[in-house]
């Protein structure tokens, strides 16, 4: 059984996406240069906003979280897992994670992919503006 959740956002022209151990989305519509791990803004949605099915789904042992990043005719599969600790908790963010670390704004650790990684093309695209749809499927 999966559960399914969709977050619309788009790019901002700082997008940097240089960051080697986290990506994030936000609802905040603002980006500094400081902000080298988001690749998305004004997002409609943060940690705190998601799905109880969802948050449940994702806090079982062995939770496997599938990100699907979508800006125009690119999307990237982004393969991260869930833990029982996550807190879901943050009224404007959502971080990926290369590492174990959970924190409100955590919804996926061990990913298989941090801004750094991220193809180019995407973040080419994300730096005009686009719409960014990301689509989370926990199994």
């Amino acid at each position: 059984m999966s559960v399914r959740e969709l977050i619309r956002c788009r790019g901002h022209p700082l997008v940097l996406s240089r960051h080697p151990t986290t990506f994030e989305i936000t609802k905040e519509e603002h980006l500094s240069r400081s902000g080298d791990c988001i690749i998305g803004v004004g997002a409609d949605r943060g940690a705190a906003d998601l799905s109880g099915p969802f948050r449940r789904a994702l806090a079982r042992e062995g939770a496997v979280l599938v990100t699907t990043l979508r800006c125009g005719p690119i999307a990237v599969e982004v393969h991260a897992r869930g833990a029982p600790g996550l807190l879901l908790d943050h009224p404007t963010d959502l971080v990926w994670r290369r590492s174990d670390f959970i924190c409100g704004r955590t919804i996926g650790i061990r990913s298989d992919h941090v801004a750094r990684t991220l193809p180019r093309p995407l973040i080419d695209r994300l730096r005009s503006g686009e719409p960014l749809e990301v689509e989370l499927v926990v199994f």
